[in-house]
């Protein structure tokens, strides 16, 4: 679980998963686009593919191949661990 915390640490991966989440499937050549139009990030390809692994390697994006093209999708499987740890129910709770 400790990976999933530093993984959503970084900004710029919390901005990819948001994009992620917002239009499905994307290519790198997509998000780049998405994160410099919509969020003023100008990282490189270099530097996303990068943020992409470290997501993909902690589970929060999947990808698949389709020809030449890398699609990368969001995953929120690990984040059910983190919300059931700590569930938001009532007990427990002071008055």
């Amino acid at each position: 679980m400790a990976d999933v915390y530093k993984a959503l640490a970084d900004p710029t991966r919390r901005l990819i998963m948001d994009e992620l989440r917002e239009r499905g499937e994307q290519t790198l050549f997509e998000l780049c686009g998405r994160l410099v139009m919509k969020h003023g990030v100008s990282s490189s390809r270099q530097a996303v593919s990068q943020h992409l692994d470290v997501l993909e390697d902690v589970g929060l994006v999947r990808s698949r191949r389709e020809g030449r093209y890398k699609f990368h999708s969001l995953d929120t499987t690990p984040l059910r661990a983190i919300a059931e740890r700590w569930p938001t129910d009532d007990v427990g709770q002071a008055p």
